[in-house]
Order: C-alpha cells, then structure tokens, then sequence
C-alpha cells in the first residue's frame, strides 16, 4: 500500500489505486447535491425521493461524459479496437458537454415518470452544476489535462509553487486554463443564486437559461485557451456546443419557449372551514352544547373561542379531557355538529359563483381540510356544490393534520397531478404552513379584519377579502408556487 505514489493518486494497492480524479469529481458531485436538495425541500420534495434522481443523473452523466470524450477523440479507432479502454474513466478523459445531455435526458425522463415539472427542478439543480464543474476541473489538473499554450516560467511568479511545479508537462509549463474555468464557474454560481436570482423577477427555466449563457460564454473562451481540445470536423467541438448553450440561453430568457409551450392551468386545493363554507357558528354552537354536558362550558371563553378554527378536535379535547375519552368526545362532536349544519353553516358570499366560473374555465379543484370528510360532502351537498370538487380529503384519509404537507400531497396524488403549479386557499395560519411546506402558491381569504391582520405577518402570496377578487389572481403572470419558480 502507498500513499501518494505520484501527484494523481491519492493511494496504491497494488493494481487498484484512488485517484484524485475520481475524488474531486464525486466531491462537486455530492456538494452540487447538497445546495440542490437545499432549493428543492423549499418547493416540497423530500430527500429520499430526489436522490433516485441525482444517483440516476449522477450515473448517466459519467457515462455520458466518457462516450463524448472518446466520440470526439483523436484515438477513437484505439478505444473501438480495445472496447474495454472505454471504461476506463479513472486514466481521466471526461468532456462535461456529454454528460450534460445525458444527465438532462435522464432528469427529463424521471421528472415526466413523477408528475414533476422539469424546469422546475432544472432551476434548482442545473446552476449547482457549476459548483461541481469547479471542483471537477482540479481532477483535470491532478492528471494534467485541460491545459493552455506553453507559457515561459515568468507566468507563474507569485503563484503557488505546487501549482506552477504541476503545470511543467512534457518539459514546458502551461497555462493553467483549467484555473479560468474552474473560478468562471464559481463566480457564474455566484452571481446567478445572489445576484440575478434575488434582484430579478424570474421566471421558471430562467436558472437554467442563465447558466447556459454564463458557461457557454465561458467555455467558448477559455476552450480557445487550451491545447487539448476536442474537434469535429476541424473545429473545436466543445465551442460549437457552447454557442448553441448560449442561443439556447438567449432565446429562453427572452421568452420564445414560453410561447411557444403555454403553462397549464394550476390546479386550485381549498381549505373547507373558513374558506368554502362559514361554519364557525356551527363549530362553536357544538363545542359549547358538548362541554355544557360535562360542565366545561367556562373553559370557552372569547379568547379561547377564537382558537377553535384550524385545530384537529384531538388537538382541542387533548387538552381538557382524559386521553381515553377524546375518540368518544369526537364522535359526540360530530353527531352534534352534523345537526347543526342545517341551521349554522352556509357558503360564504360570492363562492358559488367563483367556484362555478372556474369550473367553466376548465380548472381543476377540490379540498383538503382537517375537517371529516363525511360532513364536509354533506355540507357541500346541502347547497348542491359537491360537483365543483374532483376530490375531498379529509382528516380521516390522512395520518398528519396540517400544517403536515401530507394532506395537500394526498389531495394532488388523488387527481393525478403534481405541485408545481398549484394554488392553495386557505383562512388560518396551518393553512399558510401547509402551503408553505409543500411550495404551493398561497392565497388567503380573510373573512374579517382582525384575521386579516393577523394573516398578512405570514406573508401569503395573496390576501384577498372577498371570494370575487379570486379570479382576478389568475390572471397575474407568476408562477403558481410559494416561491417565484
């Protein structure tokens, strides 16, 4: 066993040896990962399900960027006579262009096969991208690759002496165009996620568009550096693909791909208490006829009364009540509530009229509440509104409650639908969590001022006071997410 037996490996056991290669290109790889999965837990994903798509795309990159390496190499009859050199990436010999298609390939079949939307999660990942391409260029250096023109020994005053000393190849030093693109890479990062992310408007697929003219611009340059270059037909391969990445990129920012593939309509998931129907009367009536039964009725004071909107019943009872009595006291609560709808609950003003012109409009709806779905479909079929909803989710088709995103993903798996374009209109607090966990664009109603006030501290993506300035929404040009993409 050696350590360090020559600048490339790190160590050597007989035939087998860990070169630095392989290292720093896993590192980019798993630190790209990481900022990913950091963006994509805000839009609502949850790791295990992401990282069948980064091993996928890990793969298919890797395999991508062998087979355009050795497409565009000049020893392409070698490695087609000894098939086997082929995979034998460790030798060095990976072209990023390769794996990029393939990598994307991959992403786009995964996404469509998830129900979830490409650019999307290409916004999130694609300019983490750079982070790896970085990190990746100092395996060329470690196998003294990606190199520029020869340069005198002056060039590397005041550089570090390891780094000069490892630009010495084949008796003459060269200019280190693997440092250009690899700094070009973090300062393209830097300036997408920190700058053009957070002091623009973006739209979805601007990520991407930014970083295909920020590294086509790039690699067109510092590929006309180098001395190792790939060709196509006398031409250096890897600047033909970076001025179609930087046309693509234009094109993209500019819109013509939006018009070209219009954005479906969101999907639209209601909370039902508060939002659909008033049935605050109601929940208050059943809450003081069942605590007036077992002489409770002084714990419902005004201030608590004004709590009872939102909360699970287990929630509420848990607190008042011996554990082994809150499932009796739930069901009690229902009989008496479902009694009381008749008398106590009713849309709010303007509903039915919304949820029937949306309907016409072909979007898709339906409610997800922490409500028992039994009384939820009663209610909605005492005013004769069950057909406006395509499902009903309630607490009993769940195992969490909100602010849990759980519900929300019940509510788009059950129409078939992903989250990427969704809206979610709620009236309290855990509905704004839900939304927020999930990524789902958030729109408030506000029945009154004082929740209205207290609402807007959460920062919804939309307040709105009466149900006719819903439509009015619709017809913004954002995307339908928490988050601008």
């Amino acid at each position: 066993m050696q350590f360090f037996p020559n600048p490339s490996t790190i160590i050597q056991i007989g035939d087998f040896a860990i070169r630095w290669y392989a290292i720093l290109i896993l590192s980019g790889a798993f630190f790209a990962y990481y900022l990913s999965l950091r963006e994509l837990k805000k839009m609502g994903y949850d790791a295990s399900i992401m990282d069948d798509l980064f091993f996928g795309a890990l793969i298919s990159g890797v395999i991508g960027s062998r087979l355009w390496y050795v497409a565009f190499s000049d020893d392409l009859a070698g490695y087609l006579s000894n098939p086997i050199r082929i995979i034998a990436t460790w030798e060095g010999g990976l072209a990023i262009h390769g794996g990029l298609f393939l990598g994307v390939l991959y992403g786009y079949y995964w996404t469509k096969k998830h129900k979830i939307n490409f650019l999307r999660v290409a916004d999130a990942i694609v300019p983490t991208i750079m982070i790896a391409q970085a990190l990746g260029r100092w395996g060329n250096f470690a196998n003294q690759e990606a190199f520029g023109r020869v340069v005198d020994a002056s060039f590397y005053a005041g550089w570090p002496t390891w780094l000069a000393n490892h630009m010495l190849i084949g008796g003459s030093y060269r200019e280190p165009t693997f440092f250009y693109e690899s700094m070009g890479n973090i300062i393209g990062y830097l300036l997408i996620i920190y700058v053009y992310k957070k002091f623009t408007k973006v739209k979805r697929g601007d990520m991407v568009y930014a970083y295909l003219m920020w590294y086509g611009v790039l690699r067109f340059f510092v590929e006309g550096l180098r001395s190792d270059s790939l060709y196509f037909m006398g031409l250096r391969s890897a600047q033909l693909v970076s001025i179609a990445f930087v046309i693509v990129g234009m094109l993209g920012t500019l819109g013509l791909f939006r018009k070209m593939f219009p954005r479906k309509k969101p999907t639209i998931l209601f909370d039902f208490d508060g939002t659909v129907m008033d049935t605050e009367p109601a929940i208050i009536k059943s809450y003081e006829v069942l605590y007036e039964r077992y002489d409770k009725l002084d714990i419902l004071t005004p201030e608590f009364k004004k709590t009872l909107m939102g909360p699970p019943l287990k929630e509420i009872f848990a607190m008042h009540f011996d554990e082994d009595k809150v499932e009796d006291l739930i069901l009690e609560y229902r009989q008496i509530n479902l009694e009381l709808h008749n008398t106590h609950v009713k849309p709010f003003e303007g509903v039915r009229d919304v949820l029937a012109s949306l309907k016409n409009q072909g979007y898709r709806c339906g409610i997800v509440s922490s409500k028992h779905s039994d009384s939820i479909e009663y209610a909605l079929n005492m005013y004769d509104m069950q057909d406006f909803f395509e499902v009903v989710i309630g607490l009993n088709h769940t195992t969490y409650h909100k602010p849990h995103k759980e519900p929300i993903e019940k509510g788009c798996k059950a129409m078939n639908v992903g989250h990427d374009s969704l809206i979610y209109v709620g009236d309290t607090v855990m509905d704004i969590q839900a939304a927020t966990s999930i990524g789902a664009y958030c729109v408030v109603y506000a029945s009154n001022e004082e929740k209205r006030e207290k609402l807007t501290q959460l920062k919804p993506n939309k307040i709105i006071t009466s149900w006719y300035d819903f439509e009015a929404i619709l017809q913004e040009d954002v995307e339908w997410t928490r988050s601008t993409i």
